[in-house]
């Protein structure tokens, strides 16, 4: 290549990288956690905001420079130190010498700043042309969000039809209520779900407390305590799409394959249930609280989707929250994160208070996060310094923060519940039921746990909180180890004239890898 042509080459030679760097951390957090996202679109905001942002500081630099070379290069340098630092940091967390602890963000922030600065102060002084480097950067930086690309072409073109007939047989339902006469005016139904609330069991014998001033609560307010209840499923959406579909869903193991961890058929069998089309057939208006995590933010089919404001705040938070854990924006997750949980929480409460003031009858749904991590509450509501805002792994075996945001949550049900019985006026069917248990002995010194669990691991996580209050002296029918697949069985029959057969109850075992490689743990239980 003579002078001239290299000449005219670095004239033309595009800056893209840093474009490509911007874009490439959504892509592949996306891809990595394809199977349990919704849709592209989860990536759309975020992918804006970064590249708005790229093209912002890439003017700048260019300005300050007047070489679109160097300031390519140091935006480049930029995006892959702000990218990388919540991987760093999540690295060397929990590392200390002595009682010094390295692990803090103010150590991980100064040799950040440093190598930026000397990256910057090199880049800014080299005499040399830099049209080789950035022609490598270019193919880098596009082999990698190529890379990533493909794999999520392949991930959707191996999905393509996923679900298809499997999701079919849910709307083909004809009603079964609708005609039913038993009661002139149908009950409210509430559908309260607790992520990750243990039960008494597992609160006296890990946890080392006594939950009794709770449930002797409910109880004097009439409601049954299932002392001996179990999880059907070990995972959040399998457990739903089972009881709101009144159902075990072990044959998405035939239908999805046991290597398969795409959760899109059980989000579907979540936001379009059985349990929500039959009442909405029998003239119920569904309302449909937001709860922050994607399968139960929102749901399209809800005469009343109760949501709450705000980008963070969103179907989208979840995925936000991962890039800010995996960016510098680490550091400030909590002021960033926390505020808009905490006010969907209580707002969901709040709300939820303001029911019985709707007309009509209606079936309500609300999962609630708490007790589950994040902690975002104290004992009294008050603000929890130093605690993760991850929703998995080791925040599990933090129990002091687990059971204060548990004792928060049993003072606004207590709350709740007297609210909701001096407001109804007809009394309402009230269910309050744990998903799954918590996991705390999950994450000792043995990281196993998940792939071989002891009886008591399993204890803690299938062993769960569940209470009715059915009126009309309907809580004979219940039984201590009824299950969530059995709930609506239980309640339809009794109120709305229907003839399910009790289905017998069962607890399967199976781990965020292989969600659908199932493993019957039910007599593991109360040995």
């Amino acid at each position: 290549m003579s002078i001239l042509d290299k000449g005219a080459y670095m004239k033309k030679l595009l800056v893209v990288h840093p474009f490509l760097f911007a874009i490439f951390p959504i892509l592949f957090l996306f891809s990595y956690n394809r199977p349990e996202l919704t849709s592209f679109s989860e990536i759309l905001l975020p992918s804006a905001i970064v590249l708005g942002a790229t093209l912002l500081l890439l003017l700048l630099c260019f300005l300050f420079l007047r070489n679109s070379q160097k300031a390519g290069i140091i935006v480049s340098v930029f995006l892959i130190l702000f990218f990388s630092y919540g991987h760093a940091y999540e690295a060397i967390e929990n590392w200390q010498i002595g009682s010094f602890v390295i692990g803090e963000h103010k150590y991980l922030l100064f040799v950040w700043g440093l190598l930026f600065a000397c990256s910057f102060y090199f880049i800014v002084r080299i005499r040399k042309d830099l049209y080789n480097l950035t022609n490598i950067l270019n193919v880098m930086a596009t082999s990698l969000v190529v890379i990533t690309l493909v794999n999520i072409g392949l991930y959707e073109y191996k999905t393509r039809d996923i679900g298809a007939n499997i999701f079919k047989r849910s709307r083909e339902r004809g009603s079964l209520i609708r005609d039913s006469g038993k009661e002139a005016t149908p009950r409210d139904i509430y559908y309260i779900v607790l992520d990750g609330y243990a039960s008494s069991s597992t609160l006296r014998d890990i946890y080392g407390y006594d939950n009794s001033e709770f449930t002797d609560y409910l109880t004097k307010n009439g409601f049954y305590i299932a002392s001996q209840s179990q999880s059907n499923y070990t995972l959040t959406h399998l457990s739903l799409a089972s009881s709101l579909n009144m159902e075990y869903v072990n044959y998405l193991s035939d239908k999805l394959g046991i290597e398969s961890k795409s959760c899109r058929v059980p989000y579907q069998m979540i936001e379009n249930s059985k349990v929500m089309n039959l009442l909405k057939d029998g003239g119920y208006k569904f309302i449909h609280f937001s709860s922050g995590w994607r399968a139960t933010d929102s749901n399209q089919y809800a005469d009343l989707d109760v949501q709450w404001g705000g980008s963070l705040a969103s179907q989208d938070n979840e995925f936000l929250l991962l890039l800010i854990q995996t960016s510098v924006l680490n550091c400030f997750q909590q002021d960033l994160v926390k505020w808009r949980g905490k006010q969907r929480i209580l707002g969901t409460f709040s709300k939820l208070a303001e029911v019985p003031e709707i007309e009509g009858p209606k079936f309500v749904f609300a999962h609630i996060i708490p007790p589950h991590p994040p902690y975002f509450f104290g004992a009294n509501g008050e603000y929890v310094r130093r605690a993760t805002l991850k929703m998995h792994g080791p925040v599990w075996g933090q129990k002091e923060n687990y059971l204060n945001q548990l004792m928060f949550v049993n003072k606004k049900i207590k709350t709740l519940v007297d609210e909701l019985l001096s407001k109804s006026k007809v009394p309402p069917i009230i269910i309050l039921q744990a998903d799954h248990g918590s996991a705390s002995t999950f994450y000792g010194q043995d990281s196993s746990g998940w792939q071989r669990p002891t009886q008591e691991m399993l204890r803690e996580r299938m062993t769960i909180f569940n209470a009715y209050y059915l009126p009309d002296e309907n809580n004979d029918l219940l039984y201590d180890s009824i299950t969530p697949v059995n709930t609506f069985r239980l309640i339809f029959n009794s109120y709305l004239d229907t003839n399910y057969e009790l289905l017998d109850d069962k607890s399967y075992y199976s781990t965020y890898q292989r969600p659908y490689e199932f493993r019957n743990v039910s007599d593991k239980m109360f040995d």
